[in-house]
């Protein structure tokens, strides 16, 4: 059966201030599921969990039960750690749920780590995040003094120890390895892999990096089961969705939505259409590094393989017969990303967004990747070439050729951040761009 656009799992106490509290979490039953987890063996939460097909919430949507399946079964000490640092430009789904429902955060960390044999496990949150941070340190606090995390977890002889531990602002530590890197004290920037941190991540020990909506789930996997929570979803996706709308539209907000719902069906039954009456020009999916959608494509579901692989879906292309592709051969479309959906409607200066998103990554390299660090730069500083309508001939070419001279060619996925939205707007809305420089010629041969 379709998930109904009303089901709620980790959003059902949104609004509800009480439950932020853990008298409050526990009158609605939380840490109920706690105790069945503490029961179970690790491997059985794992299969579950594998038979759920929940997929990290963080953008690119891998198994989570087959990550956690990668730790090496003699690994002496395991780690896993929240990855809170939400800091993309669209996304703003895990400061809501940080917020009304932290101790769900916490029970669903409990469960994971009693499956990854993990004692010492952290929370990364962006360090912005001041609000949330009170609440979510109050509330591990409060977890400590009732005997849900420390030594001998409600006397089942188990030790989970859970630190929080605030960033410093930078964008970069979104990336698991330049996390890890920041945990330890070092400069956030990314490391080469393999190894993976699942065989070699925090202080050298294996560890996990799951994203906070994946972690929230746990619990509900655990309480009623694998097959129930993937019935929910659709095709390889169980679950809800969070996902959070901004731009035109009349009702902007974070929504929990079912996998597949459409844009269209977001846009116009969930958020109230596009504002003044206006048409959609283009979607941004998942968060400012995911390429665009435009008005013709948005009866797609908002699942991972949806995007990625739905036939009306054009190949992303620079120019006629030039696609680029995403490893494997697999042609770029778009991806879900991290549920960051930015509407724009037919009035939007297309050439304008392309060079303030490109602004952001250029500003948040890490500098680490010859590539990204030069790249970036200079996609930023053409883009606002084009942008302020001071645009050349060849600035488009050449924007193209930077973008392709990026594109996995960096350790890790920031570049390519910058250089998918770059080459999909290109592709979309190149006559967008093409008029820009057009207004720019004539405004130079006038002069």
């Amino acid at each position: 059966m379709p998930t109904e656009i009303g089901t709620k799992l980790v959003s059902a106490r949104f609004g509800n201030q009480d439950a932020q509290t853990l008298a409050g979490y526990e009158k609605t039953g939380g840490y109920g599921t706690l105790r069945k987890a503490l029961a179970m063996r690790p491997d059985d939460i794992i299969n579950e969990v594998k038979a759920s097909n929940l997929r990290g919430r963080g953008g690119a949507g891998f198994s989570t039960g087959t990550k956690w399946g990668f730790v090496p079964k003699d690994a002496k000490q395991v780690h896993l750690v929240c990855n809170a640092d939400e800091s993309e430009p669209g996304t703003c789904k895990d400061r809501e749920l940080i917020y009304w429902d932290p101790h769900l955060l916490i029970e669903g960390m409990i469960i994971s780590a009693h499956a990854l044999k993990a004692v010492h496990n952290y929370i990364y949150i962006r360090g912005e995040m001041m609000r949330e941070y009170a609440v979510l340190q109050k509330a591990v606090d409060e977890a400590y003094a009732r005997g849900y995390l420390g030594k001998n977890i409600l006397g089942t002889g188990l030790e989970v120890q859970l630190t929080v531990h605030r960033g410093a602002g930078a964008y970069i530590c979104g990336e698991e390895t330049a996390l890890l890197n920041s945990l330890e004290g070092q400069r956030g920037q990314p490391r080469l892999k393999p190894p993976f941190p699942a065989v070699k991540g925090l202080f050298g020990n294996p560890t996990i990096v799951n994203n906070v909506e994946t972690l929230m789930n746990v619990p509900f996997i655990i309480d009623k089961g694998g097959a129930w929570f993937n019935g929910l979803g659709m095709g390889r996706s169980g679950g809800t969705r969070m996902v959070c709308v901004s731009g035109h539209v009349n009702k902007p907000g974070v929504f929990e939505l079912p996998m597949g719902i459409t844009f269209n069906q977001i846009i116009n039954d969930v958020c109230g259409g596009v504002w003044k009456g206006n048409k959609v020009k283009a979607v941004i999916p998942g968060g400012v590094s995911m390429p665009p959608l435009d008005a013709d494509e948005l009866d797609v579901p908002c699942e991972f393989d949806a995007l990625q692989t739905d036939e009306r879906i054009k190949p992303v292309m620079v120019r006629p017969g030039q696609q680029f592709d995403l490893g494997g051969g697999r042609a770029l479309r778009t991806m879900a990303g991290s549920g960051g959906i930015v509407v724009m409607d037919h009035t939007s200066d297309i050439p304008k967004y392309v060079w303030r998103i490109m602004k952001f990554f250029a500003h948040e390299s890490c500098g680490q990747c010859t590539p990204c660090r030069e790249g970036t730069g200079w996609l930023e500083k053409v883009s606002r070439r084009v942008g302020d309508g001071n645009g050349k001939p060849d600035d488009l070419e050449l924007l193209a050729s930077i973008a392709h001279g990026i594109a996995g060619n960096t350790i890790c996925a920031l570049g390519d951040a910058a250089a998918w939205p770059m080459l999909g707007f290109l592709t979309k809305f190149r006559p967008d761009f093409e008029a820009a420089i057009a207004k720019a010629t004539k405004k130079g041969k006038a002069a």
